[in-house]
């Protein structure tokens, strides 16, 4: 078989099928692959986001936390979820592979979620309740917390993987497959949003009006039905093979250029050392271009007489290649745009806890018999993402293709940066409603009332503004993540960009803590009081606006000077 016959068979981008042999084009990857790994994330998300899309309330009226308390045990868990990936990224990119790794921890992620819907509906491990108050005791408190962690675990090797996971049934070098790439990004979120929406409406009423247990059990069964998606694919998954642990890789490219800190690095980059075969020495990445930043790492790849003597020759902690430096190189650059999705993900979290709370205080009834809770608002934030999706890929990106000649419409950092602006106006729009409701409260004197006479569809703008903001920013950065990583770190990148969402969670975590201890100081209500109608939410709105404001700034002047890779040659 001559090397074009074979380039036509099989995909040039070092993956394998699930028998260990080259992926075969025609029978492996693509949509067909696709299929299984859509489906599986649609059953996952269901089963995640009908567990926490109403948490808040669960903590709150179920195991009878404060306001507080219960906002920032959400934020925490769901920071310690989105944390954890750096755990299954590692094992994914070092040992094994993204297929194996997600096999591996869905068996947690069902233990963890058996566990919450044994908590929440047999005896003895269910909160004692009477009337509207509920009672949980120290050993029930445990469970649940034990349960929401073993979920978190979970997620930790499902979440950095699954996309990347998808992403790699798309050989690169193919024009026509790595065109549909950019698309299965764009269609990945879309089936997370039909997940949600399903449990923001169906399982947070069952949740509200039929039971804990029930409400909780199906996300169980649906996250059964998921795993179930994901094997029945196997024959037409494309694997990556592991490129072995790249935090040793860049460990050693560290300890070599401080080893070398007083040698020159020559002007001619061609004098410094790569691998001289086409492939690069690290298993499943393509070599990496020189670039000329951060040139006190180039000392690692400097040749000295010592380095050709002996055993010295073959230590990777005193020479490395081009490629594994501009690996390390990647990470750092990617670093900066990193942060700056920590405040994005901070006015996200909104909608699991204070937009919850803010609802809770409007009329939620739509007719005279049917009320709808008011963590179902989330409902309207997934219906945006729905819309928005298909119309950013089929309509917004065709159209700006014809005036910016870039083939996706926009770069991947312009799109970042315009759903950055747009939660500007998320915040600004909560800002606004709050304002209005509590103007309502003073004028018809009705602090002491749990709820007032404003519908809580008021929040329909909000929500809206925070789905939009999402697919410009969130899949943006799931693109810009995956495709700007090496290609033996691209699990590890992937967690990265989910890390943003720990930490913005976090950050909010500790903003309402701060917020809290300072402004309920002196025997004052604070601005997040425990009854909102004798407080200031709107001034959190405008806190986190202005540090959304501040943060496009930002990003706009680290976007100005970030060049993108470059590769070259074919994986091994």
């Amino acid at each position: 078989m001559t090397m074009e016959e074979d380039k036509d068979i099989y995909t040039q981008d070092g993956t394998l099928d699930i028998h260990k042999k080259p992926a075969n084009k025609n029978k492996t990857g693509t949509w067909k692959a696709c299929r299984f790994i859509l489906g599986t994330e649609c059953c996952e998300r269901l089963a995640y986001y009908g567990m926490s899309t109403n948490l808040v309330n669960y903590l709150e009226k179920q195991m009878n936390m404060e306001t507080v308390t219960a906002s920032n045990s959400v934020t925490n868990w769901s920071g310690t979820c989105y944390a954890t990936p750096l755990i299954g990224a590692f094992i994914a990119d070092a040992y094994l592979g993204r297929y194996w790794t997600i096999a591996s921890f869905v068996v947690i992620y069902i233990s963890g979620m058996t566990l919450l819907t044994i908590s929440a509906s047999v005896p003895g491990l269910t909160p004692t309740c009477s009337g509207n108050s509920c009672h949980a005791t120290a050993s029930q408190t445990a469970v649940t917390f034990i349960a929401l962690y073993l979920i978190a675990l979970g997620t930790g090797g499902i979440k950095p993987c699954v996309s990347s996971f998808g992403a790699d049934q798309f050989d690169d070098t193919d024009e026509k497959e790595k065109e549909s790439k950019s698309s299965f990004f764009n269609w990945f979120y879309f089936v997370i949003n039909v997940g949600a929406m399903i449990a923001s409406s169906v399982l947070v009423w069952i949740q509200m009006n039929v039971g804990w247990g029930w409400g909780l059990g199906v996300p169980t069964v649906a996250m059964g039905v998921a795993v179930v998606f994901f094997f029945a694919g196997s024959k037409f998954y494309r694997l990556q093979k592991p490129g072995g642990s790249p935090l040793t890789r860049m460990l050693q490219v560290i300890v070599a250029s401080c080893r070398k800190s007083k040698v020159k690095v020559p002007e001619d980059e061609s004098l410094l050392y790569e691998n001289q075969d086409a492939e690069s020495s690290i298993i499943g990445s393509r070599k990496l271009e020189h670039t000329k930043i951060l040139t006190f790492f180039d000392k690692a790849a400097v040749q000295t007489e010592s380095d050709n003597k002996g055993a010295a020759k073959s230590s990777l902690w005193k020479l490395c290649t081009v490629t594994q430096v501009e690996e390390l190189k990647a990470l750092i650059r990617l670093l900066p745009i990193w942060a700056t999705g920590i405040v994005f993900a901070s006015v996200y979290s909104q909608m699991g806890t204070v937009f919850v709370l803010q609802g809770n205080t409007l009329d939620q009834h739509m007719g005279p018999n049917f009320k709808i809770p008011s963590a179902s608002l989330s409902l309207f934030d997934t219906l945006s993402v729905l819309f928005w999706a298909p119309v950013y890929d089929k309509l917004i990106v065709p159209f700006a293709r014809k005036y910016t000649g870039h083939e996706r419409g926009f770069t991947q950092l312009q799109r970042i940066g315009i759903g950055l602006v747009i939660s500007i106006f998320a915040m600004v729009s909560a800002g606004i409603l709050e304002v209005a409701r509590l103007n309502y409260v003073q004028t018809h004197n009705l602090y002491n009332e749990e709820t007032i006479p404003m519908t809580i569809f008021w929040q329909v703008p909000q929500y809206f503004f925070v789905g939009c903001a999402e697919v410009f920013t969130f899949v943006g950065q799931l693109e810009f993540f995956y495709d700007q990583a090496p290609d033996a770190m691209r699990s590890l990148c992937s967690a990265l960009s989910l890390t943003t969402v720990a930490f913005g969670n976090y950050l909010s975590t500790f903003l309402v803590t701060l917020i809290t201890n300072i402004t309920r100081s002196g025997g004052r209500p604070g601005w997040i009081a425990k009854n909102l109608n004798n407080g200031h939410l709107d001034y959190f709105f405008w806190l986190l606006a202005g540090l959304s404001f501040l943060n496009f700034l930002i990003f706009l002047w680290i976007a100005k000077w970030y060049t993108y890779k470059k590769t070259t040659g074919h994986a091994l």
